[in-house]
């Protein structure tokens, strides 16, 4: 049995195949309102036609100020959810299933006119400003936000949610020691606004839905956090109600003295590794996966559960349709593109 081809089964989550679409921002919103349009109609459906078990929609924030861009999709209005809605009954269709990114990039919106962090630390770039630090009263307001945006994506029909809380955006800025300087009680203890998303999402979602967590293993700047520091975050937020961790890295500046992210493929597997072993939860793998054999030796070795793979996707829609076959010869193909897919001799 080729393992890329297995199913996967998460409380009431049941995946036909083991290949993940990885949120990646597409930057095409009309008219800066957040709402998805064709364009990311014909995107995801298009990836659930090329066979993909998993599709995650890109990075979708909780309020206008949480996005990179306002060219980016948002969550923060029941007037939004219809056009979500439209996605899942298509991608539905052909099999795949569904789930979304949610998350605010805090320091890091570009268009925001004052954004805001944990601490008012601004990030490197000229493109970027300095950022108001969230009251107390604010934070606990955003944790709302965020479970709001999550009671929005079940009423889309989204079969999982995937918290962000990697790559430098605002989950992030809160559990980095490099980024909160806090006094309060957000300042005290780095993981707490994180567990308390968590706790408010998993209030508002049906309780056999999986809840995803997208985390950075490993800061490559000075003085940034390791492996250590988040397995103990992934602790808390296992603790919190995280089933599944999407383990990537890197995101909370520019890359310093302390270690550069290496360009090999399949260079954050021993960190998706390392944090299933010590806490003995499924964890979905990326970073240059997008060779086939590579993806089947990443979950033969027992590195991980599921493999994401972004811009071989992006290249390839039918990316899983080709590498499964790859490996066994065998794959379902959509019968009106049966005659590209010759019979193997």
């Amino acid at each position: 049995m080729v393992l890329l081809a297995s199913p996967f089964q998460f409380k009431g989550l049941t995946l036909k195949n083991r290949v993940v679409m990885p949120p990646m921002c597409q930057y095409s919103v009309d008219a800066h309102d957040g709402t998805p349009n064709d364009w990311h109609f014909v995107h995801y459906v298009s990836r659930a036609v090329g066979g993909t078990g998993l599709i995650i929609v890109e990075m979708t924030d909780v309020e206008p100020d949480g996005r990179i861009s306002n060219g980016d999709l948002g969550l923060w209005s029941d007037e939004q959810i219809p056009a979500y809605a439209r996605i899942v009954k298509e991608v539905h269709k052909y099999g795949a299933k569904i789930g979304i990114q949610i998350g605010h990039a805090g320091r890091k919106a570009e268009d925001a006119e004052v954004p805001v962090s944990s601490s008012a630390i601004k990030f490197p770039g000229d493109v970027y400003k300095t950022p108001r630090a969230l009251t107390t009263e604010e934070v606990q307001q955003m944790v709302e936000k965020f479970a709001e945006s999550a009671r929005r994506a079940v009423e889309a029909g989204m079969d999982t949610i995937e918290v962000h809380g990697a790559h430098g955006y605002l989950i992030h800025q809160f559990h980095s020691p490099l980024t909160n300087q806090r006094e309060d009680q957000y300042g005290r203890d780095l993981a707490l606004f994180g567990v308390e998303v968590i706790q408010a999402i998993k209030k508002v979602i049906p309780a056999d839905m999986p809840l995803i967590m997208r985390i950075s293993a490993v800061e490559y700047v000075d003085d940034g956090y390791g492996l250590e520091h988040s397995i103990e975050l992934c602790r808390r937020y296992k603790e919190a109600g995280i089933d599944i961790f999407h383990i990537s890295s890197g995101g909370e500046g520019p890359i310093g003295s302390r270690g550069r992210p290496g360009i090999h493929p399949g260079y954050q597997v021993p960190l998706a590794r390392a944090i299933r072993q010590a806490l003995g939860v499924p964890v979905i793998a990326v970073g240059k996966l997008d060779d086939a054999s590579l993806a089947e030796a990443t979950l033969g070795n027992g590195d991980a559960d599921l493999i994401a793979v972004g811009r071989g996707i992006l290249h390839d829609p039918y990316w899983a349709i080709h590498a499964i076959r790859e490996l066994s010869g065998e794959v379902g193909i959509p019968r009106q593109y049966g005659p590209g897919f010759p019979t193997k001799r």
